[in-house]
């Protein structure tokens, strides 16, 4: 499916809880919906412009089918659906005794629940990583969770009417034998697997985990996309479906000054956007609006726009000003 409007389509995640690198989460002063809504309108800009609000939902081995499913993070992600803004909803596959039917059931009781207000459904969150239980690749037959989920989604969306819902998977960067985890969804799920797919998303955080100096930040971020395009969807089919970039942040804390924060969102979406058109990019989405601690000095609690009482940094009003200029 192509998008119906010229320009990136852009994104955040506007809740304040964060997973961290040991498989927990960093958390702390509760989102105030008040001041998320002010804020996503001012990222927004004109009411009615195309933009995501990424929410995550997760099914596990206690998920209750047959009743409504709560948005994980933010609480009620729903009611941020407005002035034409709409959900990027993450469906987590977290089962360890691999319940694959039952998160079928729980992907098309979503679609359900909110497929009238959602843009773009994510089946599975990361599942290449294994090594931390927040990640759904820690979970047994992820590959059959993804190609199944991705098929009852596309169905589900069909039998209702929603024709303008997206559906999808991401991952991490993948290197050398790593990329065969794409591949190897192609092989287990087919030619129709590719069929059901509208795009795929990528989450990557260039000069986060591993440092890059500024001055070659553009070039290694242009580097990893073309890579991701060349590399890892080619071979495995994908080459011609869109790339969107489903999560992306610079955090703040000690050593990681606020203008560098700015820096960098501008240095990674003005290569998003240079380079949209020829490795078909199709968005950019932030990871995230707020801090989940502006308190906490570690890597994970401080990767907010604002700080965790909605304070604007530099990067805020950057933001804005990129999605005006960039997206329709």
């Amino acid at each position: 499916m192509t998008l119906t409007h010229d320009g990136l389509l852009f994104g955040i995640y506007p809740g304040g809880v964060a997973g961290d690198d040991s498989g927990g989460l960093a958390g702390g002063p509760p989102d105030d919906p008040a001041l998320v809504t002010r804020a996503l309108d001012r990222l927004q800009g004109r009411p009615g412009r195309p933009f995501l609000v990424r929410a995550y939902a997760g099914f596990d081995d206690t998920t209750r089918l047959g009743e409504p499913h709560a948005t994980m993070a933010p609480a009620a992600a729903a009611q941020y659906a407005t002035r034409g803004r709409r959900l990027d909803l993450v469906a987590q596959y977290r089962s360890p005794a691999g319940d694959v039917d039952g998160y079928c059931d729980f992907l098309r009781e979503l679609v359900e629940q909110y497929g009238s207000v959602t843009s773009t459904l994510q089946v599975t969150e990361e599942p290449n990583v294994t090594s931390t239980p927040t990640l759904d690749g820690y979970y047994p037959v992820v590959h059959e969770a993804i190609v199944r989920g991705v098929r009852v989604v596309k169905a589900r969306a069909r039998e209702l009417g929603y024709a303008d819902l997206r559906v999808g998977f991401n991952t991490t960067p993948l290197f050398g034998p790593a990329t065969s985890f794409v591949t190897d969804l192609t092989s287990l799920g087919g030619a129709a697997f590719i069929t059901d797919l509208d795009y795929v998303g990528l989450d990557f955080f260039p000069d986060v985990f591993q440092p890059v100096r500024a001055s070659d930040l553009a070039h290694a971020v242009e580097g990893l996309l073309r890579h991701h395009r060349d590399s890892v969807l080619a071979p495995s089919g994908m080459g011609h479906l869109p790339l969107h970039i489903t999560e992306h942040g610079w955090p703040t804390g000690p050593g990681r000054h606020p203008q560098r924060q700015a820096d960098v969102v501008e240095t990674v979406v003005n290569v998003i956007a240079a380079q949209s058109k020829q490795l078909h990019l199709s968005g950019y989405t932030h990871f995230a609006l707020r801090d989940a601690d502006s308190a906490e000095t570690g890597l994970f609690h401080q990767f907010g726009l604002t700080t965790d009482d909605y304070s604007p940094k530099p990067a805020f009003d950057t933001m804005t000003t990129l999605v005006e200029r960039f997206s329709s």
